[in-house]
């Protein structure tokens, strides 16, 4: 029996099985799971309210310079975009530019021009950088380094693919600041008494002997001050190849999370869980059962878990994919799903999962029913693959557009 794995993480390391990966068909059937239910509002999540907080959403992680050669392979490439982008950093960034929503990132940074440049492009975006702890290259001060590069911003080269070559990440990150970070740098008491929600992701967790241990302490402090808490499994064997160390910090992560997103490559990869084999040639609904089981089994080793979603990404090419998504609603055992879009061209798939998770953060952070929330994160996916670089280039106006095009089965249109 051959095992079908949507994926929604084809990319630098898995981009060799691209022509083999199967196509997310999402056909009305009838199936045992509860389909697309009538829409809740989800109060029982407990929001804090606007108004008693500053910021709507904090993250925590790395963020990177990123040098995109566009079409070229970074090899011959003379010419480039600079960009920036980070797992953890992206989802926060959707959040401000594209939803409005007020947020703040906690990174570390060198205090260069390159950290200089990373900082003005989060500022033009409405992401508050007051919480970056930067780094003095002057040897100064109890956050400091040399001129040499000793420690140094995180930068990668990504060359985005076309058709049958793909996408490639080369990452120089090994001794960037964001890995001196320890427990007691950052005043979580302050951030979380005043946040509505807190994001963080398993590529940052992973980055360093001590990034898990802030992670850890910021998620307990975020449950103490009663901030809805998300966290992207996100597993990156470039940053961490020893999945039993990944396993050991998220289960300790977990339990003080209420939304956890992941593909079923991430819950094995990062947690030990499987999904149960189907045939190639099965229909989604078949694969989905069998996902939706693995879910719930997770739910049931953290009942503390109130949501679990992910995107859903069936690559035909490097600029070719089909994109869906499902949000599992843990109380309800519902589960949600996106329309999909098919056979859809894009520019960039960096950033996509990303902006899933930001998506459906909006949403309920704007109290929206869960059917929506998937949308949302759905619809704002897909658009920020349409546009280059990691981060959003989009509006609210655009992913409500958007959603309304591809549920009633719409063209795209020039507006002149």
């Amino acid at each position: 029996m051959a095992k079908r794995q949507i994926d929604s993480k084809i990319g630098v390391e898995e981009m060799t099985e691209m022509q083999t990966r199967p196509r997310i068909e999402m056909r009305e059937a009838e199936s045992p799971m509860r389909w697309e239910p009538e829409a809740e509002r989800i109060s029982e999540l407990r929001m804090r309210s606007k108004d008693e907080c500053r910021y709507d959403a904090v993250a925590l992680g790395e963020v990177m310079m990123r040098i995109d050669p566009m079409d070229v392979p970074t090899a011959r490439a003379r010419n480039a975009r600079i960009w920036h982008g980070g797992g953890e950093t992206n989802v926060a960034e959707g959040l401000s530019y594209c939803f409005g929503f007020r947020t703040a990132v906690v990174t570390a940074l060198v205090d260069d021009g390159i950290g200089r440049n990373i900082e003005n492009q989060m500022r033009e975006a409405g992401v508050n950088t007051g919480y970056i702890v930067w780094f003095s290259n002057k040897g100064e001060g109890e956050y400091s380094t040399d001129q040499k590069g000793t420690l140094m911003n995180g930068i990668n080269f990504t060359f985005k693919g076309k058709g049958v070559t793909p996408s490639k990440t080369e990452y120089y990150r090994a001794h960037s600041a964001i890995r001196e970070l320890k427990p007691g740098d950052v005043d979580w008491d302050e951030i979380m008494s005043q946040t509505r929600a807190f994001h963080c992701g398993g590529i940052y967790t992973l980055i360093s002997p001590t990034s898990s241990l802030v992670a850890i302490e910021a998620f307990r402090k975020a449950e103490e001050h009663g901030v809805f808490r998300s966290f992207d499994l996100n597993y990156r064997s470039k940053v961490e190849p020893n999945k039993e160390r990944a396993r050991s910090i998220n289960k300790e992560i977990v339990p003080h999370t209420d939304f956890l997103v992941g593909n079923q490559g991430d819950f094995f990869d990062t947690l030990g869980y499987e999904t149960r084999p189907v045939n190639e040639g099965d229909s989604f609904e078949v694969w989905l059962e069998a996902y939706s089981d693995m879910l719930r089994a997770v739910a049931r080793d953290f009942p503390n878990l109130k949501l679990i979603g992910t995107q859903l990404r069936g690559a035909l090419s490097a600029d070719r994919i089909n994109w869906g998504a499902v949000l599992y609603d843990v109380a309800a055992d519902k589960i949600h799903r996106a329309v999909v879009r098919e056979n859809v061209e894009i520019a960039d798939r960096t950033g996509g999962g990303d902006s899933f998770a930001s998506g459906t953060i909006a949403a309920i952070l704007n109290g929206k029913s869960l059917k929506d929330a998937v949308q949302w994160g759905a619809a704002h996916g897909i658009l920020v693959q349409e546009t280059p670089g990691d981060f959003s280039m989009v509006k609210q106006s655009d992913v409500e557009a958007e959603i309304k095009r591809a549920l009633s089965g719409g063209g795209v249109s020039a507006l002149r």
